[in-house]
């Protein structure tokens, strides 16, 4: 989660974006996590208490929606097949589930540390 966003830089400069979306669209396509039917967020590790933090306020279908598709993308591997092209990630159905929980769960660690570190002063 140290890693750079560069993405509301980018959204913000129409020019850029219109630059980099080819690049991006590339890539997402070179990564092949679409053709074994996961989504970005299902591949952020779990090594990070916060990504656990949030992996907890997730609802129960969500929940149970990212294992079934670690699992079908874990077998998929195994097996070393893909699913076919009409059972890929359509890039429309790529939207984040787990980013906007990590950045509230930062928030709030932030104000939290904020908070732990105010000093009253006294006024005579």
């Amino acid at each position: 989660m140290s890693a750079p966003h560069f993405a509301g830089f980018i959204r913000a400069r129409p020019w850029l974006h219109r630059l980099v979306q080819p690049v991006a669209n590339w890539y997402a396509n070179a990564a092949a996590y679409r053709q074994l039917g996961l989504r970005a967020d299902d591949l952020i590790s779990e090594e990070d208490e916060t990504v656990l933090k949030a992996l907890k306020r997730l609802d129960e279908k969500t929940s149970y929606d990212r294992v079934y598709r670690m699992r079908r993308a874990t077998q998929l591997s195994l097996q070393q097949k893909i699913l076919p092209k009409a059972e890929w990630t359509k890039p429309e159905e790529d939207t984040p589930y787990l980013e906007p929980l990590i950045a509230e769960i930062i928030a709030e660690q932030k104000e939290r540390a904020a908070l732990d570190n105010l000093e009253i002063i006294k006024s005579h």
